[in-house]
């Protein structure tokens, strides 16, 4: 079945280790018959939720900025994957912030059922990604049609190519892509 994949990158540097291996699964996914969207946050103005719950009664937030434009592609997604680099053993901010300001889709008709996440850290252990997949899941619970699928953490990582150099690390994301 064809899917529509969303395919986040909350990585703010270009060539990034999990902007690149986010690529991969792209490929992967794309070649096993799927339409994958690839968005990037890293140019993108995204402004941090003020709580103001208006968006709850009216479907639309009240700050005016990027996040207006992607809600339809989000909740017209069959199939989420975030892809963020590890810092402090948490998500990036950007994935976090943009995790917030996707609150008008609570309550909506959202198509997404899977969600996928990818990790990118300098620690080496698979513990390094157990907060930003406990914060990931937090969001998940509040959209009960869907679920956490798999994920996937690449640990060791610190040179900012080293990812696109390591043959093994851009197979598992290809494979990971191609499984979804």
């Amino acid at each position: 079945m064809n899917k529509k994949i969303v395919i986040v990158s909350a990585s703010l540097r270009s060539g990034s280790n999990s902007e690149t291996l986010a690529q991969e699964v792209a490929r992967g996914a794309s070649e096993n018959g799927n339409s994958v969207v690839f968005l990037s946050l890293k140019d993108k103005d995204i402004r941090f939720c003020r709580g103001c719950l208006a968006c709850q009664k009216t479907g639309k937030c009240a700050i005016k900025d990027d996040v207006a434009s992607l809600l339809p592609l989000i909740s017209s997604a069959d199939v989420l994957v975030f892809a963020t680099p590890i810092y402090y053993y948490e998500m990036s901010g950007q994935l976090k912030t943009f995790l917030d300001r996707l609150n008008p889709l609570y309550g909506t008709d959202y198509r997404f059922r899977d969600v996928y996440f990818l990790s990118v850290s300098a620690d080496e252990s698979d513990e390094a990604a157990e907060r930003a997949i406990h914060g990931l899941q937090g969001w998940i619970d509040c959209f009960p049609n869907c679920s956490l699928k798999a994920t996937i953490h690449f640990g060791g990582i610190n040179d900012p190519l080293a990812a696109k150099k390591n043959q093994s690390d851009l197979k598992k994301a290809y494979d990971f892509g191609k499984a979804i």
